[in-house]
């Protein structure tokens, strides 16, 4: 995969004009070999002797270009290290990019790099040219689009998306992908096509009829074919319409980004197995009473602020696989939407559970489910009869004082027991203030053996660490709130064999107790949020501890000692620090700002150090405590609930 270093030095060298002239900063010599090298061998320092001279000569013709540096070391990341095959791929590149690096050597490069693809890999990527410019685009968004098209093909009844995955991932490390978003396992979420790239997938679409776009009011549509695939692009352009003479009958995907008002009817669209629609602005519901018409409708993605509800037939769509209703106003489907059979990923931004949930037997993802006094608590129970589901998000609004409230519990903690034994790796259940999730501490047994992800949003905390949570030996993401945090909780939670990713909150610490980190604790973990507004002395970072930490995220009392131990953290790359100065003089905060700066400094990675102070206005002059912790709680809190429902499934 590529590196981040490589990934950071090909930003910061290429940089495009709105007018589509593409200016390419050379990079020196010395950083050419460096991103060359890590991209094809994982190492600047690292070349076989047998390629060095071939490798110079290459690198040359790349002439400093980032963009052409990548995509010669993607292709040759993926052939033998013979000089055969690079002196074949040295005399593909044209003599002229070293001397002037313009855009249609550029263009041989990238053409080289998209006729050495397989085929599938061909398809997969060429779907990309629908997008618009710049676009960010979803992982598993694009995934599922792809499997809706057929795409992918399975292999030896290996999980369709598992195979899209390794698509995915294969075009990222061929370097014909940008990654944007790279989470906390290195996998990466989010990727951008680079102009240069998107040109000439526009091109080949064209020339193959693959994708029709149209994407502004001066671009000239040629509708020599029937349109297989449409690209609706309109941004500010209100009065843009589609001509009268496009043939849209055997279109079989239709993707609209922004004013959609003068979208086509759905009524003309007899063959779509594609349908993704995202406009922030009104849309009247006609434009969807053709919807249930589909009948080859695989995927289905409404991203419209103003839809509050779907055809009640929307069961009649037999072969949809993906409905994702993110950012809008559902909260109730359709009654037949449990006649959907085939349904595998189910998306709504607060879902109330439908009567007969238990009959979607196919279903892998379910988020987010209402749980309130409406809501009925047989349908709680069904859920346990999902057998293949695999992350799960849920809202809980359960009061106390719920004349019904031992049932929903019953009834949910039943049903989690069951998908625990089954497929489940993802829950994220939030609440707010007055709701709790007590039942959850005692009472998930046997524990979830496959979960990999638990996160709270939550203002309730756990007294200790669930015991079921610290038998999940393939947890890799936690975000828990534990209070008070004791060195009993940090030891628990440190064995944790998989964890990559801890978000842990709390109230408060144990009262005058310094929580050690050890050697031997998180021996994995790559990212550490800590929230605790009353943390007595704080932590403290021994030798050797958590070796393999990149970001980490703390808070400190600025009157506490100055010695923590961050000069041990040697993998670090990003440090948080959040100063609570209530109390505090400004020459404490001033101390533990160098202090921090100092210890950073002489880490191996020169991690990068960012400062957020609370309480400014109450620090004062003399030394002396406040005692408003709850205050500083409370905001905080409101912080990290914001967070985490950005960060949610």
């Amino acid at each position: 995969m590529t590196t981040t270093r490589s990934i950071d030095i090909a930003k910061s060298c290429c940089s495009r004009r709105h007018d589509r002239v593409y200016e390419i900063m050379p990079l020196t010599t010395a950083n050419s070999k460096s991103l060359f090298f890590k991209r094809i061998f994982g190492s600047e320092d690292i070349c076989p002797p047998q390629l060095e001279e071939v490798s110079s000569e290459i690198l040359k013709k790349c002439g400093g270009s980032p963009l052409a540096i990548l995509t010669i070391a993607g292709l040759l990341a993926n052939k033998d290290c013979t000089n055969e095959e690079w002196e074949w791929v040295y005399n593909s590149i044209g003599s002229t990019l070293g001397k002037d690096p313009g855009v249609e050597e550029m263009r041989r490069i990238l053409s080289l790099s998209y006729d050495d693809l397989p085929h599938h890999l061909k398809t997969c990527l060429l779907y990309l040219s629908i997008f618009p410019e710049d676009y960010e685009i979803e992982r598993d968004r694009l995934i599922r689009r792809w499997i809706a098209e057929g795409f992918i093909d399975t292999n030896g009844g290996r999980d369709l998306e598992e195979i899209g995955e390794c698509y995915f991932n294969d075009l990222i490390n061929r370097s014909m992908l940008q990654p944007v978003e790279i989470q906390y396992d290195g996998q990466v979420v989010s990727c951008r096509v680079h102009d240069m790239i998107l040109d000439l997938l526009t091109s080949k679409s064209m020339e193959e009829n693959f994708s029709t776009f149209f994407r502004n009011q001066n671009e000239i549509l040629v509708l020599q074919h029937k349109i297989r695939r449409l690209s609706l692009s309109y941004y500010d352009q209100e009065h843009i319409m589609l001509p009268s003479t496009a043939i849209i009958s055997h279109c079989r995907s239709l993707s609209i980004v922004g004013y959609a008002e003068k979208m086509p009817s759905l009524s003309k669209f007899r063959v779509l197995r594609v349908l993704d629609i995202e406009n922030g602005e009104e849309m009247e519901s006609s434009c969807f009473e053709h919807l249930r018409k589909l009948f080859q409708l695989k995927y289905l993605r409404l991203h419209v602020r103003s839809i509050s509800a779907l055809p009640e037939q929307l069961g009649e769509l037999q072969h949809l696989k993906t409905l994702d209703m993110g950012w809008t106003k559902i909260t109730k489907m359709p009654k037949s939407i449990v006649q959907l059979q085939h349904l595998t990923c189910l998306r709504v931004g607060n879902l109330e559970l439908p009567e007969g949930i238990g009959n979607l037997q196919a279903l892998q993802e379910l988020s987010d489910i209402k749980v309130n006094r409406d809501s009925m608590a047989s349908c709680l129970l069904e859920l346990g009869s999902l057998t293949k589901l695999k992350i799960l998000g849920l809202r809980w609004s359960i009061v106390s004082t719920h004349s019904n409230k031992d049932t929903f519990v019953d009834n949910l903690v039943s049903s989690l027991r069951k998908l625990g034994r089954f497929s489940l790796r993802s829950i994220c259940i939030r609440s707010y203030h007055g709701y709790s999730v007590e039942f959850l501490l005692d009472s998930w047994f046997p524990s979830p053996h496959l979960m990999q992800k638990f996160q709270m949003g939550t203002y309730y905390n756990f007294p200790r660490v669930p015991p079921w949570v610290a038998s999940l030996d393939k947890l890799t993401y936690l975000d828990i709130n534990i209070d008070p945090v004791e060195e009993e909780t940090l030891e628990i939670l440190g064995e944790l064999p998989a964890l990559l990713f801890l978000w842990l909150m709390s109230k408060s610490a144990a009262p005058k107790q310094r929580l050690i980190i050890s050697s031997s604790m998180f021996v994995c973990l790559r990212e550490f949020h800590f929230t605790c507004w009353s943390n007595g002395e704080g932590l403290m970072f021994e030798a050797g501890a958590m070796p393999r930490l990149e970001k980490l995220w703390v808070p400190f009392d600025a009157g506490s000692g100055l010695d923590f131990g961050i000069q041990h953290l040697s993998s670090l790359r990003h440090l948080a620090v959040e100063i609570i100065c209530i109390g505090a003089t400004a020459r404490d905060v001033e101390a533990l700002e160098e202090a921090i700066r100092d210890a950073a400094h002489l880490l191996p990675n020169r991690p990068v150090v960012e400062f957020r102070t609370w309480d400014d206005e109450k620090m004062v002059e003399e030394e002396g405590r406040g005692d408003t912790e709850e205050e500083i709680h409370a905001s905080c809190l409101k912080v990290r609930l914001s967070v985490s429902l950005v960060d949610g499934l």
